[in-house]
This record gives C-alpha cells, sequence and structure tokens, in this order.
C-alpha cells in the first residue's frame, strides 16, 4: 500500500469510527479522565467563579471548593471501590446499583439520570449559545443552537472514537484558555480579599450555585460499556480528575482574588475574559467548555439508554438495545438527540436545572450508599482491590442528601417523589436480571442485628403474634383451610409449613411451595420445607424441638382433625408434644358442608375458672379483625343462680381484653348438648382444650351439633390475651 493509500484509510478511518467492525475500546485518559475533567471545567468556572470570590472573598471560597469536592471525592472514591470489586457492564451508575440493589433500584436511578443528562445536554448548548452570541450578537439563537445540536449528533453518532478525539481538541482549547489567564497582565490589587461578607448571597446560597461546578464524575462512568479495564480506568481516571479540577480551582479562585476588586467580581461575569492575556482565547475556552460538556452528555446518555434496555426497563427495550457492529448504541444516540432538539425548540430549561441537579445528587448519594451498605453487611464477596473506609461511603450519602435539600427543597423532593414511583413501577412488571444482588442478604443481616438486639430482651406476651407451625401430610390434597389459615395469621403473622418424606423429593417441595404461593402472594411470611424422616410422627416432633432454640420460633401448632381415627394417637402425642415444649395447639375440625360460613361471626366458648382462653381469644381476634364480624362469648350452666354471675364474668372479661362494641355475651342454661341447640348461628365455634386427656370422638362430632367448622385451641402458657 501506498503513503498517500495509508494516510487515506487512516483518515477514513478517523472520521467513520470504524475499523472494519473491529470494536475497540477506550483506556483511562480517553475512556475516563477526558470526559470526566471536561464536565467539571464548564461554564460556571468562567463564568460564576468570580462572582463566588466576590461574595466568599479566597479563604470562603477555598471553604466552598473543598466542601463541594470532598461530596465528589467521596462518590469517586466508593465508586472506585465497587468497580474494583464487580464486574462492570455498560450505563456506569445504573449497572453498580443494578448489581447491587436490583433491577428496579437500579432503573428508578438509571431512568432519571438519562433525562437529566440528555437535559444538561441542552442546557450546555444553551450555554454556548450565549458565549456565542456575546461575540456574534446578530446571529440566530435558535440557528446557532440547532447548528451546534446537529454537529454534536453527528459526532456521537458516527463514533465515540471520533467524539473523544473532538474532545482532545477542545481539551487543548480549554488549557490554552487558562493559560491565557494565569499569564494576565493585570497587576495584583492592593485590598485582596480574604474573608468576603457575602453581600450578594449567603454561604449555603453561595455553595449551591457554586455546587454543579464539581458534578460531572458520571461521565467517565457512563462509558464503562466502552472500556477495555474499567475496574482500572474508572478508579484512576475518576480520581485523578477531581484531584486536577480541584487544583485548578482553587489557583484560579487566588488569582481572582488577587488581581481583581471585589465590584468587578460581582457584575462582571466575563472577568475572566478581562483580565486574560487574551481575551478571546477565554471566550473559545468558554465555548469548548460547553461544547465539551454538551458532547459528553451526548456520549454517555445514550448508553445509560441502551444499558436500561438491554434489561427492559424501559418501554421500546427492542429498538433501544440494538448496537452496530462497532459497538454503538445509534437508536438510543438518534432518540436522544430528538429529545434534545424538542428542548431546545421549547425554549430556555432554567427551571429544570435544579431538577437536573438533583437527579444527579442522588445517584451520587445512591453510589455511597451502596457501597456503605455492602461494607457494614461484612459479607465475603465485597471484597474490592481498592478499598476505602466505611465513614467514606457514609459521608458522601449523607451529604449528597443535605445539598440537595440546601440547592432546592422543593425540587428535591419532587426528584425522589419520581424516584419512588418509577420503583413501584418497575416493581410491578416483574424484572429479572441476570445477576444476584445484595437485597436478600441485606434485610437478612438487618434480621439478624435485630435479633441479636431482641434476644437482649425477654419476650413478653405484649408483642405476641400468631406464627403457625404447619404440618402437611399430603402436598398435593386441597386447600381447604388455608383460607383460614391466612385469616389467622394475617396481617403480622407467619407461617412455618413442612411435610415429611422418607427420601427427599424436589417434585414434593415444589407441590409445597405451590400448595402455600397463595398465602406468601397475600404478604404473608411463609417459609416450606421438607423434611427427611421415616414416620410423620417422629419428624414433626423433631419439627417442634429444633424450632424451639430459633428467634424466630412459631408459636402455635395447626393441625386438622379428618375422619381418620388411626391418626388420633399421633394427634394426641403432638399435642402433649407441643405443649412440653411451651407451644400452643390449634385443631381444626371442619365441616363437610357448612365449611367456613359467611366468614363473619366467631363463638367462642369460655368455661368458668378455666385458665385455658387466653389464645383461643387471641384467634378470635384475629379472624374478627379479617372477618370484620360479631364475637359472641359463651358459656353454658345448669345452675340457674349462676347466671348473674356468669353474666358479669363475661363482661369483665370482655372489658379487660378490650372486645369490638359488636360483641355479645350469652349464658345459656343446661348441659353443653342443650346450650349447643341454643348457641347463636356462627361461621365458627372456637372451643378450648383442656388437660391431657382429649376427647377425640366428641372433637369430631360437636361440629355436626352445632352445624358449623370448630377450633379445639389449647393454650402454651405463654399468652395473654389482657395486655
Amino acid at each position: 500500500m501506498t503513503r498517500a493509500n495509508r494516510l487515506f484509510a487512516q483518515a477514513k478511518s478517523l472520521f467513520s469510527g470504524d475499523n472494519n467492525n473491529k470494536i475497540t475500546k477506550f483506556g483511562t485518559f480517553a475512556g475516563v479522565f477526558t470526559p470526566d475533567t471536561l464536565t467539571i471545567l464548564g461554564v460556571i468556572m468562567y463564568l460564576r467563579l468570580g462572582w463566588v470570590v466576590g461574595n466568599a472573598g479566597f479563604w470562603g471560597t477555598l471553604l466552598i471548593i473543598v466542601l463541594a469536592k470532598t461530596v465528589t471525592v467521596c462518590t469517586g472514591l466508593s465508586m472506585s471501590s465497587i468497580t474494583t470489586n464487580i464486574k462492570i457492564g455498560s450505563g456506569g451508575a445504573y449497572s453498580i446499583i443494578s448489581k447491587s440493589l436490583g433491577l428496579e433500584a437500579g432503573g428508578s436511578i438509571g431512568i432519571p439520570l438519562y433525562i437529566a443528562q440528555t437535559l444538561s445536554a441542552a442546557l450546555y448548548i444553551f450555554g454556548f449559545t450565549e458565549a456565542w452570541l456575546r461575540v456574534f450578537p446578530t446571529h440566530s439563537a435558535l440557528a446557532v443552537s440547532v447548528t451546534a445540536w446537529l454537529i454534536l449528533l453527528i459526532l456521537s453518532y458516527t463514533s465515540a472514537h471520533l467524539a473523544i478525539r473532538v474532545q482532545y481538541i477542545i481539551m487543548a482549547i480549554i488549557g490554552f484558555s487558562l493559560l491565557s489567564f494565569y499569564l494576565t497582565p493585570s497587576q495584583p490589587s492592593t485590598d485582596m480579599s480574604l474573608l468576603g461578607n457575602f453581600s450578594k448571597a449567603g454561604f449555603w446560597q453561595v455553595f449551591a450555585i457554586f455546587f454543579p461546578a464539581v458534578t460531572g464524575i458520571m461521565a467517565g462512568a457512563n462509558m464503562s460499556g466502552d472500556l477495555e479495564n474499567p475496574r482500572r480506568s474508572i478508579p484512576l481516571g475518576t480520581i485523578s480528575s477531581i484531584g486536577i479540577t480541584m487544583i485548578i480551582y482553587i489557583s484560579l479562585a487566588y488569582i481572582l482574588s488577587r488581581i481583581a476588586t471585589e465590584d468587578e467580581l460581582l457584575t462582571n461575569q466575563m472577568v475572566m475574559v478581562d483580565k486574560a492575556l487574551w481575551g478571546p482565547l477565554v471566550i473559545a475556552g468558554i465555548m469548548g467548555a460547553t461544547l465539551s460538556s454538551a458532547l459528553g452528555s451526548m456520549l454517555g446518555a445514550p448508553r445509560v439508554l441502551q444499558a436500561l434496555a438491554e434489561q427492559k426497563t424501559v418501554p421500546f427495550y427492542r429498538f433501544f438495545s440494538v448496537k452496530s457492529k462497532n459497538n454503538e448504541p445509534r437508536n438510543a444516540v438518534i432518540f436522544t438527540g430528538a429529545v434534545i432538539v424538542v428542548a431546545l425548540l421549547t425554549g430556555s430549561l432554567d427551571y429544570l436545572a435544579a431538577l437536573i441537579t438533583m437527579f444527579f445528587l442522588i445517584t451520587y448519594g445512591t453510589l455511597n450508599l451502596v457501597v456503605f451498605l455492602e461494607q457494614s453487611m461484612k459479607i465475603i464477596s465485597f471484597r474490592p482491590s481498592f478499598k476505602v473506609p466505611r465513614f467514606v461511603s457514609f459521608f458522601g450519602a449523607l451529604s449528597c442528601l443535605f445539598i440537595m435539600f440546601l440547592i432546592n427543597p422543593f425540587f428535591s423532593i419532587v426528584a425522589l417523589v419520581i424516584i419512588v414511583l418509577i420503583y413501584i413501577w418497575l416493581t410491578k412488571k416483574g424484572l429479572d436480571a441476570e445477576w444476584g444482588d445484595i437485597r436478600g442478604g441485606l434485610f437478612l443481616v438487618l434480621a439478624e442485628k435485630m435479633s441479636r438486639l431482641a434476644a437482649k430482651f425477654p419476650r413478653h406476651q405484649i408483642s405476641w403474634k400468631p406464627d403457625l407451625l404447619l404440618p402437611i401430610e399430603d402436598p398435593t390434597i386441597g386447600a381447604g383451610p388455608l383460607w383460614l389459615i391466612r385469616n389467622i395469621t394475617y396481617p403480622s403473622g407467619s407461617i412455618f409449613a413442612f411435610t415429611i418424606q422418607e427420601k427427599s423429593s424436589k417434585k414434593t417441595l415444589n407441590e409445597l411451595e405451590e400448595l402455600m404461593a397463595p398465602l406468601k402472594n397475600q404478604g404473608i411470611l411463609v417459609n416450606s420445607s421438607l423434611i427427611e424422616d421415616v414416620t410423620f410422627l417422629h419428624g414433626t416432633k423433631l419439627v417442634i424441638q429444633i424450632l424451639k432454640g430459633g428467634t424466630f420460633r412459631p408459636n402455635i401448632l395447626f393441625m386438622t382433625l379428618g375422619d381418620n381415627m388411626d391418626k388420633d394417637k399421633t394427634i394426641i402425642e403432638l399435642v402433649s408434644h407441643a405443649g412440653a415444649h411451651e407451644m400452643g395447639v390449634v385443631i381444626l375440625r371442619q365441616h363437610p358442608r357448612m365449611a367456613f360460613g359467611m366468614q363473619k361471626d366467631v363463638n367462642l366458648w369460655l368455661r368458668d375458672k378455666s385458665p385455658n382462653w387466653h389464645l383461643a381469644l387471641l384467634v378470635t381476634l384475629q379472624l374478627q379483625l379479617n372477618w370484620g364480624g360479631r364475637i359472641n362469648l359463651v358459656t353454658a350452666t345448669n345452675d340457674a343462680t349462676e347466671q348473674k354471675r356468669l353474666e358479669n364474668f363475661l363482661q369483665i372479661l370482655g372489658d379487660q381484653a378490650r372486645l369490638p362494641f359488636l360483641a355479645e355475651y350469652h349464658v345459656l342454661f343446661g348441659s353443653f348438648e342443650k346450650a349447643m341447640e341454643k348457641a347463636p348461628r356462627a361461621d365458627l365455634n372456637i372451643f378450648g382444650l383442656a388437660g391431657s386427656n382429649i376427647p377425640i370422638k366428641s372433637l369430631r362430632t360437636i361440629p355436626e351439633n352445632i352445624k358449623s367448622s370448630c377450633l379445639y385451641i389449647k393454650d402454651s402458657g405463654k399468652e395473654n390475651a389482657l395486655v
């Protein structure tokens, strides 16, 4: 190939961004340092830093710069740490958050972040237009904006490599503009302002105006899918860009405080232009800064959108997830460009600037929070090669929240509400990630910490809630009593369901989980397990013994009484075993025809001077809470002289137990069999089990006599319905 042909091929590759369709990825300088630095060195540096110095003086400005940089330093360190722990995919911050807190959290942050970056590009183009019009005031503002947008769109659409090369040129222009200012011919002022009097704005207001100058550290992270080695490039490029730009800002603030008066700093936005060795070069720097920031956003935003689309978190994800052969998300670029031009045509976006800043701050805060959570969990999978102290991530997260409300409380709340709504929407979509995340582990760690705290305090009856132990012989049999179980445990109770087989079977476990699925869908905590044992009785006894030692242990053994009398001995033994291990017992005998009726009214039968009524009353109250019907306290006597005393007993008990006002009290005269005939109609009758002798035969006949399903309940001795 001749030299001329080689030069032609190189030029073609330069402007097409295509090198035989081979995907060429970026290193640290091109992919992270350059976009980060150019986004940080923006219009605020040129047009507002002088105003900050005029208000705060040099020492005040130094404090503002250090405070603002502290937030980005913490965020940069946190991001650097987590990128050395996980494999970063496309989308930068979105990828990090998704792989830690799940697709729903990642999407709820990623979608606003995409919008913020897209609208930021429009804001930067407006800034470029204003700078252009200072040089060419007769030009049409709309024409300048649209022309700049079109050039940037072509660059971002053609190739990220070409765009990065253009950013090199812009960086050189900004560098020469800064050099022109550093070589200022202006003489030092005799009244250098070391500490300003904040004549135009207070400290925090000045801080809020300056803070957007130090954002932009996501520009490189958003290119994560185009980096050769994200784990190395993101930490190195981000931290170095933060450090270098911090030195630049401090040096500029010092020079401005030396060469300009307070009045000049407060009233002249172009003070850097006027004081520079050659002013037009600084104006070129202002234009270059706005263009580079806009280009960085137009490179990063489509990549966030494409990453969102890959995980189906946005509508039309098939269209947006498409990449060209050289790894360019061109469909996402086209859509992003369309959104930007619509924003340009609608006019100034100043009123959205605060909301855009909120989304960036929420992203930074969430990144810090993710790292803080993983550090706090002390899980072995979090072992980054770049480690930071835990207070760094905690301070970064807290600072972002504080600064949000400092800048604009209203837009802070609006931004948080938007993110919560997006999270709810994504949760309903049922997204399925290809990776695991820390959410389940996070709540387990919290539960473990809380259980350790709870173990330090005695367990009191005032905190009682129904936690059922549910042995199931055959998971394939219909789920008749499940709705009753739901109404006993909902909303705060739990269920531990298990079945027993001689050999473990995945099919049986799946059948058990399928049986329990309706209760899980009701929001009840349900755990299912298959126990290997020779007999049902022995296996159930072992489960009762083992679970007694747990922090979250069941307190009620729930069993059903069927027609098979061969199982009566098993039921009697389990009732005795449960009592010996401080567990209450509920036995259901379901009426074959009446079932649970209208699921409204409950009869609670009480025997005078019996201590076994606390659990029965608590279960009755749980059912009334969910059924919303009437509670009837019922007792029977053969002695007519006892009727008044028993009425007072029921009334006092109802008052002490704080029964609902719909509760009624019934003292029935005659034998128990006669009393059942006179009892008020109810959808469920509840009786206490006394002593160790359980009349199984009677338990079977009572439902037919009283024409309703029945619950037979035995206290554990740990319940108290009067607290």
